[in-house]
């Protein structure tokens, strides 16, 4: 059981008008307990000028200038993974709250938000840490975050030609991938970008990355696993002399002469999870088997 003062940072979704009524209801859930309220700018000035509601008692941040107990993030895994990339190595517990559809990061429902402050109050509640990939280019740096939770995706441009996107693992050439591109994915990603592409379900914690390409022009190509203490070095050749890096959908455009190097960064993202929840179930639930698809 907690008596101290706790402090919160809220993250959230920009996009979702109808969604005002929960925001409403955790920060009443915050006040009953006198806890300090944090909101993002964005988040605060879509909420106050976009959607009209009064929000009192609340101090703005900007970007990652913030300290809290625990970052809340509301909406979907999407906006989970920019509340961890702002939340970066200051090893602050993440809990998404789900605005929207059945999400894997957030996978609290607006219906248990006063319930689950309580949790968090009493400690009944459980903290998952989670592998990120850091993500180093030559010559030049990335302009943005250079961590990613879910995945790092190399990307053609054009619509027409393929890239060949050549991959060495520890120093050991692997092979030459000519496809659509290629993505690098932790386990928590396993179920995102690279699951689409015929990727593994990877269980979170196995301490695994696996590199699945998008669209191969060879049949033969399969999703590779890897130890999460491998070096991955990448090169890219394209006709139009560029590609695309997207690190959880954030992404840039760089020259084909530029070298990636990814590794584990040194820090581990913290995720919230209701006490009793199971993986497992989750996952049947998201992907929907046992379901009868039958008319």
């Amino acid at each position: 059981m907690v008596s101290r003062k706790l402090r919160f940072a809220i993250f959230g979704n920009l996009y979702q008008p109808k969604k005002s009524v929960s925001i409403q209801k955790l920060l009443s859930s915050l006040a009953a307990r006198k806890a300090d309220v944090l909101m993002e700018r964005e988040f605060y000035t879509f909420l106050t000028s976009g959607q009209q509601l009064p929000i009192a008692g609340v101090h703005v941040f900007d970007s990652d200038q913030f300290e809290a107990d625990f970052v809340l993030s509301m909406g979907g895994d999407g906006t989970f993974l920019r509340a961890a990339s702002r939340v970066g190595n200051k090893q602050i517990p993440i809990l998404g709250i789900n605005t929207g559809r059945l999400g894997f990061l957030a996978d609290v429902n607006a219906q248990e938000i006063e319930h689950t402050i309580d949790a968090l109050y009493e400690g009944d509640y459980a903290v998952d840490t989670r592998s990120v990939i850091r993500v180093e280019t030559e010559p030049r740096s990335l302009q943005g975050y250079d961590c990613a939770l879910n995945d790092v995706a190399i990307l053609k441009r054009d619509n027409a030609s393929m890239i060949s996107i050549h991959v060495t693992v520890n120093g050991d050439y692997v092979t030459t991938y000519q496809a659509d591109g290629l993505i690098v994915s932790t386990p928590t990603g396993s179920t995102a970008y690279s699951l689409s592409n015929g990727g593994p379900i990877i269980v979170p914690g196995t301490h695994v990355f696996s590199l699945t390409a998008v669209a191969p022009h060879s049949l033969n190509v399969r999703p590779i696993v890897l130890s999460e203490d491998s070096e991955i070095q990448l090169t890219v050749q394209s006709r139009t002399h560029n590609f695309l890096v997207a690190l959880d959908g954030r992404s840039e455009k760089l020259a084909d002469s530029t070298k990636l190097t990814m590794r584990k960064a040194p820090y581990r993202v913290k995720v919230i999870k209701r006490a009793g929840t199971k993986y497992f179930h989750t996952l049947r639930e998201k992907m929907m088997w046992g379901a009868d698809q039958r008319g």
